[in-house]
């Protein structure tokens, strides 16, 4: 019996708590661990095998946004694995090792949908390339190879460097993004007067409007319009954009808040697809677990727009059918004396 990529991918699908190959082999007729194992190993799947099966599934719109962000695949009790490396995990603010994973999530906030596009492994031991530039290359082959529409790039602020930004302005995109509170910035007209974001005094027209500053170096005709947004209570983000005919620091807020769809994905990938459960020490059997998982939330997220429940239904709802069937014919019958 050959093993396929759709046979793993079912597995990660149908199981509820163990992902490993050992136990994927316990429950296949004529499929042992080392054949499993073998195939996982000499298979490539690469990002483009995620393009392949999501373009047909996209709602695209011109004014749809891309979202790029990281998360960390906990690998914190193996630290032999190939690609992962200590580094900063969000989730559990803290470094912990893990293996990067760099993401681009297409996002139509007019239906309310969004959809994983491309991704990137960060492994800079074994081909060099910062987060920066998995974006940049990301970037690239969404806008020159797939010519996907959208109008502006969302990101937090350890990706808003002078580059990036520059570069998605050179691609004719805007950009939403939060700057960090000690970046420095000059509000004046006739003279290079830099400070720290944090220390900017605000009017009342400013704080609605937003203003225009130019970031240190940058280009001397480049300005940012700048916006003062509150998060929270106990939080304020400054946010830096290249569309100059934004003047609701409201509506940017609300666009600000779509950015946290990638956050949704980065949660349902990891508690429903088992994408942090494989402990194989080779960097291309994790890259291709890696791949399957988010094959499987692919899946997932069609079925859920489709029926109109949350992805977390359906999967819970294959141990709700389990435990009809067993009810109604069970393998184990209760006895009482």
């Amino acid at each position: 019996m050959r093993f396929t990529k759709l046979n793993y991918c079912q597995y990660l699908l149908s199981s509820q708590i163990n992902y490993t190959i050992t136990n994927l082999a316990a429950h296949l007729e004529q499929i042992s661990h080392d054949k499993i194992n073998r195939y996982l190993k000499n298979e490539k799947l690469t990002p483009r095998l995620i393009w392949d099966n999501v373009k047909d599934l996209i709602e695209i719109n011109e004014n749809a946004y891309l979202v790029f962000d990281d998360t960390v695949i906990d690998k914190r009790y193996a630290i032999e694995i190939e690609a992962s490396k200590r580094q900063y995990s969000g989730n559990e603010h803290g470094i912990i090792q893990g293996i990067g994973l760099v993401n681009c999530v297409y996002v139509n906030h007019e239906v309310g949908k969004f959809w994983v596009v491309d991704y990137r492994i960060y492994d800079p031991e074994r081909d060099g390339k910062t987060k920066i530039e998995h974006v940049t290359e990301m970037l690239q082959n969404l806008v020159y190879h797939k010519g996907i529409p959208f109008t502006a790039v969302l990101m937090d602020s350890w990706y808003a460097t002078n580059k990036l930004m520059l570069y998605i302005d050179d691609l004719g995109k805007y950009y939403y993004c939060p700057l960090k509170r000690n970046r420095l910035v000059d509000e004046t007209r006739d003279k290079k007067d830099y400070q720290k974001i944090e220390l900017l005094s605000w009017n009342e027209s400013e704080l609605k409007l937003g203003k225009l500053v130019k970031i240190k170096k940058f280009p001397s005709a480049k300005k940012v319009k700048l916006f003062r947004v509150t998060v929270s209570t106990d939080r304020t983000d400054f946010i830096a954009t290249n569309d100059f005919s934004q003047d609701s620091t409201d509506v940017v807020q609300q666009v600000c808040k779509v950015r946290w769809k990638i956050e949704e994905f980065h949660r349902e990938l990891k508690q429903l697809t088992g994408v942090e459960s494989c402990q194989c020490r080779k960097g291309r059997i994790q890259r291709n677990h890696i791949a399957c998982a988010i094959l499987v939330w692919l899946r997932l997220k069609d079925l859920a727009y489709k029926t109109g429940i949350t992805i977390y239904q359906i999967k819970h709802g294959l141990l709700s059918n389990y435990l009809v069937q067993q009810l109604k014919r069970p393998d184990i019958s209760m006895f009482i004396v």
